[in-house]
């Protein structure tokens, strides 16, 4: 869900090691070739990378996993694009998709459930990257906190503007996880000027660093529900499907923001990488993993709603409905392809308390 090079370079390293040691066995083809795929992705934590891996063992697949937070996963498959170790990414938005299109990371393919997803939502054009789950990113808080939901934050901009909130949300210290960045997308989008730092106004600029002057900064290996739970803050941001794997976890209850304004919507994507050595195998597990039955499943284990319009009969209804129910925000995506990664650095160097 990219703070320093040094910080990444530890990442890496540490996904790297997670490769060798968690690996199950290589399955060979007749010919001696391996078969196995890894597959780069910001979406397989809360023990959906395990669920999968054994769905797919299931329908003849061996799967590798490298979990990194969505920047992270981008810089990584960027900077091997001449020597790729991946073979197949998924989870990652289409801001990141766009990135690695311009890359020249991807590979196009047309997967065989593509006529049961609006290619809208994905890369209509080129058939780089197609849309697998629709999710609203969300300003969540602990109901505990506020039994009378009108004295909760009702937008993300209440955090910093109202003196009963300051302190009490949390803030990442580390900004390359997607979720993240959707969180800054969304503030800094709402403040554009072709004339401004970066498109950005001067007035957008002090409201993001009021956002990190006034938040709590997040503690590393301590979850959000976790650090509302014991009360150190009230709220947060959190993806949808996060929400109720955490309450379940933390025995809280929480509640969703709905800002008038929208919430920024991530439309999860699912591509093949360019120059993998496995590209029949890669292929057909894209197939299988987009399907219907697939992404029905996937949706009742992990509450989302599948982009595949044949999934959404059997899917989780409630999820379904939840992801609906948010208006999305009004966001000029372009303006955030362009200027995300400098968005990023600059906060980091300026507002971030990490």
């Amino acid at each position: 869900m990219n703070h320093t090079k040094k910080l990444l370079t530890g990442i890496i390293a540490a996904a790297t090691l997670f490769i060798g040691a968690c690996a199950p066995p290589s399955e060979q083809t007749e010919g001696g070739q391996d078969k196995s795929l890894v597959v780069y992705s910001n979406s397989v934590g809360d023990g959906r990378g395990d669920w999968l891996a054994e769905q797919a063992k299931a329908a003849g697949f061996t799967l590798n996993f490298v979990d990194l937070g969505g920047g992270d996963v981008m810089n990584r498959l960027s900077a091997e694009k001449n020597n790729p170790l991946a073979d197949v990414t998924f989870g990652l938005n289409n801001v990141y998709f766009e990135k690695l299109k311009a890359r020249d990371v991807l590979e196009p393919y047309t997967p065989v459930w593509s006529g049961e997803v609006d290619a809208s939502l994905g890369d209509e054009d080129t058939d780089l990257f197609w849309p697998i789950v629709r999710e609203p990113v969300m300003l969540v808080y602990n109901t505990a906190a506020y039994p009378n939901s009108a004295d909760a934050p009702q937008d993300w901009t209440d955090l910093w503007t109202k003196e009963q909130f300051k302190n009490r949300y949390e803030v990442q210290t580390t900004l390359g996880g997607a979720t993240t960045q959707m969180v800054i997308a969304g503030i800094l989008a709402r403040y554009p000027d072709p004339n401004g730092d970066l498109g950005v106004s001067a007035e957008g600029w002090s409201q993001i660093e009021a956002y990190f002057a006034n938040g709590n900064p997040s503690v590393t290996g301590t979850d959000l529900y976790a650090r509302m739970k014991s009360g150190e803050v009230d709220a947060g941001q959190m993806w949808l499907a996060g929400k109720p794997t955490r309450e379940a976890q933390y025995d809280i209850e929480s509640a969703a923001a709905e800002p008038a304004i929208g919430v920024p919507y991530a439309v999860q994507q699912v591509a093949l990488v360019k120059g993998t050595k496995k590209t029949e195998e890669a292929q057909r597990f894209i197939d299988w993993f987009g399907s219907a039955d697939v992404q029905a499943a996937w949706s009742n284990q992990f509450f989302t709603a599948p982009a595949n319009r044949m999934a959404l009969p059997t899917a989780d209804q409630d999820a379904i409905a939840q992801t609906d129910s948010f208006t999305a925000q009004d966001i000029d995506w372009d303006l955030v392809g362009q200027n995300i990664d400098k968005w990023v650095e600059k906060i980091e160097l300026e507002y971030s308390k990490g």
